[in-house]
């Protein structure tokens, strides 16, 4: 390796061992690899340039020693590479202090270090899991904002629920509400038959007041979940007492607008018999 040139432009050319210029070093402090004009738009200050695939490679005495590994910036084609080949978390920072880590898994972690869903009981933070996840926490402020813009007239999706590939529910709004919606076309359903007995089934149901346990000081209308399973059982979700593999509490839930079909129905049987009365 030789010096080809100092002067007041600079190191214009440091050999490698071919007698190309390897490094070029402008007056200005610009740096160039492979590239004997370094300066470029912006007042870039170190170019590296080679013929396919340049790299900026960083390594230490603990990371980057072998082959293929360290942490570095290239380009593969007109693609840009900003990597870690080690089995270690990328982290970007502001103001001194970690905002988001890209883990060695490929998980994105904002404001949190750990995918752990036990740190939504008292942390905050954003985690996108690699496997499609997504885990958020906050405090005391509103939670997901979904804005709909230049809107002027009719009704659009929010969000589409779906299962492979098939929608099943959506979150639609308008001008004026918001409406939450199943999949109800007739074409999806067949062995339709009038609903029949319902005020029997009806009166089965026990509707209740009680507080939750974790909101002692609210009491409110509702049923228990594994009661209502019997008689409309589409409207609960789980099994009754189930647990998981740790004897965990697997907790029951309820849709009650499933319970809306039976209520119309019952009304109808209802009024039948009053108008038979009326008419008696």
């Amino acid at each position: 390796m030789a010096l080809t040139k100092v002067g007041k432009e600079g190191i214009t050319g440091i050999s490698n061992a071919s007698s190309a210029n390897a490094v070029t070093i402008d007056s200005n402090g610009n740096v160039g690899v492979g590239a004997t004009s370094p300066a470029g738009p912006n007042g870039i200050a170190l170019t590296v340039n080679a013929t396919t695939n340049p790299r900026l490679r960083l390594t230490s005495d603990n990371t980057g020693t072998g082959t293929g590994d360290g942490s570095g910036v290239f380009l593969n084609n007109s693609d840009m590479y900003l990597s870690n080949e080690e089995s270690a978390p990328m982290i970007f920072r502001t103001s001194a202090s970690e905002r988001m880590r890209i883990d060695s898994s490929g998980n994105i972690l904002i404001g949190d270090t750990t995918v752990d869903k036990s740190a939504l009981s008292s942390g905050s933070g954003l985690t996108f899991n690699s496997s499609g996840q997504i885990i958020a926490a906050l405090s005391a402020s509103n939670g997901h904002y979904i804005n709909r813009t230049n809107y002027s007239s009719g009704t659009y999706n929010n969000m589409v629920f779906m299962i492979d590939g098939s929608t099943k529910g959506t979150i639609s709004c308008n001008g004026s509400s918001t409406a939450y919606n199943t999949s109800s076309d007739y074409r999806l359903k067949e062995n339709v038959v009038e609903m029949s007995d319902a005020t029997t089934r009806l009166k089965q149901l026990k509707p209740a007041r009680f507080n939750f346990i974790a909101d002692a000081d609210t009491t409110v209308d509702g049923f228990l979940a594994h009661e209502v399973q019997s008689v409309v059982p589409e409207a609960i979700s789980g099994t009754h007492n189930e647990v998981d593999d740790d004897g965990n509490a697997v907790m029951q839930g309820i849709d009650q607008s499933k319970l809306v079909p039976l209520l119309v129905k019952t009304i109808q049987e209802l009024e039948a018999r009053i108008t038979a009365l009326e008419n008696a």
